[in-house]
């Protein structure tokens, strides 16, 4: 039984409006996923790139493997991302002509014990937009709070 791994962008949310999402494998060296299994990996500054037709995370952090020698991995590299080549190109086209971004959101491991990332089609909310989600959250919890008062 394989314990998952969750790493959340929880800054993601809040600083873009997710359009879409998807989830993308990722080409990971052995010392990469050990660490990633210890849940040594930080995706809040990251962002995806297109380089010769090929997606790629950048500014990820995967922290080196504790027991790894001389074939350590680096901290921060640009690590390629797995999807379907009808999905590279719907995503190539909606960043060319829309303005959008490709935000990691999720970093995790399935039940077989391999890494995916999702990832979401992003554009970036304004400061009165953010206004208002942190309006919704304080309402939300007021509710909730309420509602565990009359329990």
């Amino acid at each position: 039984m394989l314990k998952t791994i969750n790493i959340l962008n929880k800054r993601a949310k809040f600083d873009y409006e997710i359009i879409e999402t998807y989830t993308a494998g990722i080409v990971l060296t052995g010392t990469e996923i050990k660490s990633i299994r210890l849940g040594k990996a930080n995706i809040t500054e990251g962002f995806c790139e297109f380089n010769n037709g090929e997606l790629f995370a950048i500014n990820t952090q995967i922290d080196e493997y504790l027991y790894g020698n001389q074939f350590n991995h680096k901290a921060k590299s640009e690590r390629k991302l797995l999807l379907n080549k009808k999905e590279l190109k719907k995503l190539e086209r909606a960043i060319e002509t829309k303005g959008l971004t490709i935000i990691p959101l999720k970093l995790f491991t399935n039940e077989k014990g391999i890494a995916k990332l999702d990832i979401g089609l992003c554009r970036g909310k304004k400061t009165y937009d953010k206004r208002e989600s942190l309006k919704e959250q304080d309402v939300k919890r007021d509710i909730d709070r309420i509602k565990k008062e009359f329990k």
